[in-house]
């Protein structure tokens, strides 16, 4: 296990941005940035052993900080919408940014996406670990509470990437953190041609502005049904009015409504892409999955000077719902002082 350190690039306001690239012995690397804890890229074997990235990034600080489609970012304080940027708590009224039309999206205008976490690094003989953190003053972005976080990124040599997120907060507040990791398997035009299954029969379907209209839906007859593998192109056309809304699939999956305490780590998703024979496996202890096939990628900078298309990748968002400190009869996003916010995914890369 080896992990190298190099400075990659200064923010607008002169900030130092550090790259930390994180190898194991099979070839796989992962290059993570203080600038945001963004996962800037991840290099994979493909079935012939070639080495090859599966994701979406950019090349420099600048492409990073006018793109607007949060590249492998972590996302907070809170991920995915909260309509009209708006929610009470002990009868108080939080009011925040509303940066998504009338939604509040990902942490506001300066989420935890644009922030310099703090960086320590580690190896083992089997492990190499990023530990990233980064203090959220009380009123940030609107939010209660001031909230210390912490994400470690762990490498193993079973081509295993474990995000594991942890939180603690000094007065009662919501959280709900992800990765906004879009992957592409083999370096495509689109991803269409990828074939997805997702560990669950239920979703949440939304208005018009992506916001859940408080129902737990069945996927079966749908366009959304991914419970059997199928190509994520498939379907992604039909005239459904869910589809519609999103331009494409942009939803959040339920996982589960309890936690199940004996068994917290549980398998969210596979995908196997036949050309290059590459697999992902997604295990998290979240209870949603937000799956996006990258509707508004267009236009977006890509590696190399360019842009990407329309559809270039896809996300795999572990996190609670939606809307969720709004809707008591979805898991609870709450937070008190004294808890621990605790999740984890892992991102399980192979070959067919």
């Amino acid at each position: 296990m080896k992990i190298i350190q190099k400075v990659f690039g200064t923010t607008s306001p002169g900030e130092t941005v550090d790259a930390f690239r994180l190898s194991n012995r099979n070839g796989m690397e992962v290059t993570i940035l203080t600038l945001g804890g963004i996962i800037q890229s991840i290099r994979v074997p493909d079935q012939a052993g070639d080495i090859g990235e599966v994701t979406l990034g950019c090349d420099s600080v600048a492409d990073y900080e006018r793109c607007g489609a949060y590249f492998g970012a972590v996302i907070g304080r809170f991920a995915n919408r909260i309509a009209k940027g708006e929610f009470q708590l002990d009868g108080e009224h939080y009011r925040l940014a509303c940066n998504n039309g009338p939604n509040h999206l990902h942490g506001g205008m300066s989420g935890f996406d644009r922030k310099i976490w703090r960086a320590e690094h580690g190896t083992q003989d089997d492990l190499a670990t990023l530990v990233l953190r980064y203090d959220s003053m009380a009123g940030e972005e609107g939010y209660p509470g001031k909230l210390n976080v912490q994400v470690t990124y762990t490498l193993n040599d079973q081509n295993e990437l474990s995000i594991d997120y942890q939180a603690v907060t000094d007065a009662s507040t919501v959280v709900n953190l992800t990765n906004h990791a879009y992957f592409n398997l083999n370096g495509s035009d689109n991803c269409l041609s990828h074939r997805l299954q997702l560990q669950s029969s239920r979703f949440t379907p939304t208005d018009e502005n992506s916001i859940p209209l408080g129902e737990i839906t069945p996927v079966l007859s749908t366009p959304m049904d991914f419970t059997t593998i199928k190509p994520i192109g498939r379907d992604i056309e039909q005239d459904d009015v869910q589809l519609q809304q999103a331009r494409g699939f942009d939803h959040n999956w339920v996982i589960w409504t309890e936690r199940d305490s004996n068994n917290p780590l549980k398998p969210v998703a596979r995908v196997e892409e036949h050309q290059s024979g590459r697999t992902l496996e997604v295990l998290s202890t979240q209870p949603g999955v937000q799956f996006y096939s990258g509707n508004y990628l267009a236009g977006e900078p890509a590696r190399g000077g360019g842009q990407y298309s329309m559809r270039a990748g896809f996300c795999l968002e572990t996190q609670h719902f939606p809307d969720s400190p709004n809707r008591p009869e979805f898991p609870s996003t709450r937070l008190n002082p004294g808890e621990r916010y605790h999740e984890q995914t892992v991102f399980r890369f192979g070959v067919i």
